[in-house]
């Protein structure tokens, strides 16, 4: 990043969560424990600065997030309003790394009444809670950004401290 870009910074902390608090679906992605790379759909819920998903007991990542501890995590950020249903307008999108717990069967959905909003009665009792800490920088593309910017990489990126 220049020095002209880092000191036009445009997206800050708050804004990151806020984004992050109001969207639901990520693509969460991590590694086998053979080291081959996965992702997948997930929902998800934010509550004091850790992101949460429930995922099935026998899932790829309720088996494989353990072995690094390690995910790193996409949200696509919907824009454009009324033009994005006449025209292609891609997602903003927040991106990270970060730490990963896979809790046991059995967490008490009652303290994630989001993420309880968000996934099936049924499923919610059987599922593994992943909680997930973002580390370092998030690195945002389209946030902050006017659409006729979106084509100016240097203009639709940022990197904005995680703390």
């Amino acid at each position: 990043m220049t020095s002209t870009a880092s000191a036009m910074k445009r997206v800050s902390r708050e804004q990151v969560w806020r984004h992050l608090a109001k969207a639901s679906f990520a693509v969460l992605s991590h590694v086998t424990p053979s080291g081959q790379p996965r992702s997948s759909g997930v929902v998800y819920s934010v509550d004091h600065g850790r992101l949460y998903v429930a995922v099935a007991p026998s899932s790829w990542k309720a088996l494989h997030i353990p072995a690094t501890g390690q995910v790193a995590m996409t949200v696509p950020i919907r824009r454009g309003g009324l033009l994005s249903l006449l025209f292609p307008i891609p997602p903003a999108t927040i991106s990270f790394h970060a730490q990963a717990v896979v809790h046991p069967a059995g967490t008490p959905a009652s303290q994630l009444p989001e993420l309880a909003k968000l996934v099936p009665a049924e499923r919610l009792a059987d599922c593994r809670i992943v909680e997930i800490v973002p580390e370092d920088r998030f690195v945002t593309y389209g946030i902050g950004t006017p659409l006729r910017k979106l084509a100016n990489p240097a203009a639709a990126r940022d990197r904005v401290p995680v703390a």
